[in-house]
């Protein structure tokens, strides 16, 4: 079974042009994305799937020089450039994460991936019922699934976000979401990057642990520790469309 990260990225975010390059202490953001998804044990592949717009040259190029599997597809039409990218790569499971989410856990994402291929479903996710912090969002679903979604799905919305079509046919597709549990059930926070103040607050929380090995819950700890540090960003609205 070929399990594989999709991760989507573009440089051109509404609200935080290039957000995926901006450089954190020593690293960029997508570095984040991709070094902490390598520390998972259940994924075969990490691929960045962008656009063909010319300002994402610059993604194809970081792909190539981190040696990242990576694919070019449309800008508006997600959903294509999910199923192009994942039939390139010959994904059976695909993981869908979003470049906007630096602090994701990987021990959260081998979870999740555990638990989708146990119950043999066609779709497991973390935020159909949100429970977790904002930016601890993960998705996995079938190659089946995907291109049933790719072919019949025909509202713009259904397209930009990949995954509507799957959620709202729960008779056509097995659906599942992960809760999240005691210390980890904090749909309170949020860490996810999409806004200037949402990379303050990413940059406090980095800054404060020695390598990128931390994880969910001592993040919540320190923002426990330092509940100031949840004013930064707690006025911000969350957008709907993903980048």
């Amino acid at each position: 079974m070929n399990i594989v990260a999709v991760i989507q990225a573009r440089m051109g975010s509404t609200r935080l042009p290039g957000k995926v390059l901006k450089k954190i202490k020593n690293k960029l953001v997508l570095d984040y994305v991709i070094e902490r998804l390598q520390f998972c044990e259940n994924l075969n592949n990490i691929v960045i799937a962008t656009t063909t717009s010319e300002k994402d040259d610059i993604l194809q190029q970081y792909a190539t020089n981190k040696s990242i599997s990576y694919f070019r597809g449309s800008k508006d039409d997600v959903l294509s450039r999910y199923y192009h990218a994942s039939k390139k790569y010959g994904a059976d499971q695909i993981v869908r994460i979003t470049s906007d989410c630096p602090l994701i856990d990987p021990y959260i994402v081998d979870k999740i991936i555990k638990k989708h291929i146990e119950k043999k479903v066609d779709y497991t996710a973390n935020t159909v019922e949100r429970t977790f912090p904002r930016g601890l969002d993960v998705e996995i679903f079938t190659f089946d699934a995907l291109e049933e979604s790719y072919k019949n799905a025909n509202q713009q919305y259904q397209r930009e976000h990949v995954t509507p079509y799957i959620r709202e046919h729960p008779e056509k597709f097995k659906l599942q979401n992960l809760e999240a549990k005691g210390k980890l059930l904090r749909p309170d926070i949020r860490i996810t990057l999409d806004t200037q103040e949402d990379f303050e607050l990413i940059k406090q929380i980095v800054s404060h642990f020695d390598d990128i090995t931390f994880n969910a819950e001592d993040i919540i700890d320190f923002l426990d520790a330092n509940p100031e540090l949840l004013e930064i960003n707690k006025n911000i609205e969350q957008k709907e469309l993903r980048e």
